[in-house]
């Protein structure tokens, strides 16, 4: 596999109200000759030497599929928190292609760490949107079994998850099994001690896991240049890993890629890197404004390399999909955000007492003392028989 070195610099671009580090650096790179591409912003086809692929028209219907009712998932989300039926929610707009590409990547028997905005990932891995909902409705803790689907949990805590997979890819070389474990996580998180472990024991004991890294331009309101003056994917050089940089809007170049990846960790060729070079079209979640802090113009230029907008080019050009497809794909989102919006509404409630339950498998002597003065407390109210509900005991 030939990866090329890939310069860092900054060039200052006007922001609202302050000076960023972005404009040409990001516009230079995203044109480099490392960026592994198979179809351009303008949804022309073209070919790597390195990551060939092959994909029917039915496949390319289905990650347009895929990338428009994430969207629209995604949209709905964002709208039922600002109706206040969600605490926050991180939107992946912009992101669809990262996610769907590496996620349709995955077999079955692979094993997927996400962060908290992999709802496209999710999508693909047969999760039901609704269940990523009931955590940012406070109502659980998760809302699904990790093991039907091979996905884990939601990871709140930056870049924790990047050891858990190492931890499990570990497992899965000691038991010989044929399947890679991929993880995810932000060009921010590349800066926490957790991703240079996880790629510290992940080289050492060669264990079968991809660091997907969705390099989206923002950590917050931070540029990739505060978390590192070199490309992200050539981090994986120096703990002894091969490392490649995709263009993240490219769902074609990202199946590929991740496709190569997780074979490349299969086989027992150890771990891999791929940075998937896209950009957050908005908020970091539902609390944040990015105007504070990156340029309108900016977005703009992102905006021309829209990823579901460069792919219906392609299908248009090529004469593999019709007004009829679209059709049956808007009234299938429309159908998908008016089930989300009627299942979070009537989400039910968890009981009062049910923060106790699932503390300790074995029970602790220190929660039984804090429940009881809940409910002490919760009977000195007129519904004090409120306390009682869900305590289990």
């Amino acid at each position: 596999m030939s990866v090329k070195s890939t310069a860092a610099g900054d060039s200052p671009a006007k922001g609202r109200g302050r000076t960023t580090t972005r404009g040409t650096a990001a516009k230079r790179r995203a044109g480099e000759p490392g960026l592994v591409q198979l179809l351009t912003p303008q949804g022309e086809r073209v070919e790597h030497p390195d990551y060939a692929i092959d994909v029917t028209p039915e496949e390319l219907r289905g990650l347009y599929r895929d990338m428009v009712l994430t969207r629209r998932f995604d949209a709905e989300a964002i709208t039922l928190q600002r109706q206040g039926e969600l605490g926050l929610w991180a939107s992946l707009l912009g992101q669809e292609a990262a996610q769907i590409g590496s996620g349709r990547a995955t077999r079955p028997d692979d094993y997927v760490f996400p962060t908290y905005r992999e709802h496209g990932v999710a999508w693909t891995r047969d999760v039901d949107p609704l269940n990523l909902l009931g955590m940012f409705r406070g109502v659980n803790h998760g809302g699904w079994d990790p093991n039907e689907n091979n996905f884990q949990l939601y990871t709140i805590v930056i870049g924790s998850q990047t050891l858990h997979a190492t931890g499990y890819a570990m497992g899965v070389a000691k038991d010989g099994a044929d399947a890679a474990v991929i993880a995810y996580f932000g060009d921010g998180a590349s800066s926490q001690g957790d991703v240079a472990e996880a790629f510290t024991f992940a080289a050492v004991y060669n264990a079968p896991v991809v660091f997907f890294c969705q390099n989206n331009q923002w950590a917050i309101s931070e540029p990739t240049e505060k978390q590192s003056r070199v490309p992200i994917y050539q981090r994986a050089a120096g703990f002894g890993f091969p490392g490649v940089r995709v263009d993240g809007n490219d769902v074609l170049a990202v199946l590929a890629v991740t496709r190569a990846a997780l074979e490349h960790a299969r086989s027992g060729q150890g771990p891999m890197l791929v940075e998937a070079f896209t950009y957050r079209m908005g908020a970091h979640t539902t609390t944040d404004d990015p105007t504070r802090y990156r340029s309108d113009e900016e977005r703009e230029e992102w905006a021309s390399k829209d990823p579901i907008a460069r792919l219906r080019t392609y299908l248009e050009r090529e004469g593999i999909a019709g007004e009829a497809f679209y059709a049956e794909v808007e009234a299938e989102s429309d159908a998908l955000a008016k089930r989300v919006r009627e299942g979070v509404r009537n989400m039910p409630n968890p009981g009062t007492m049910a923060i106790f339950e699932n503390v300790y498998a074995d029970g602790s002597s220190l929660v039984d003392e804090e429940r009881a003065q809940f409910v002490e407390y919760m009977s000195s109210f007129e519904s004090g028989d409120v306390a009682t509900a869900g305590t289990g005991h």
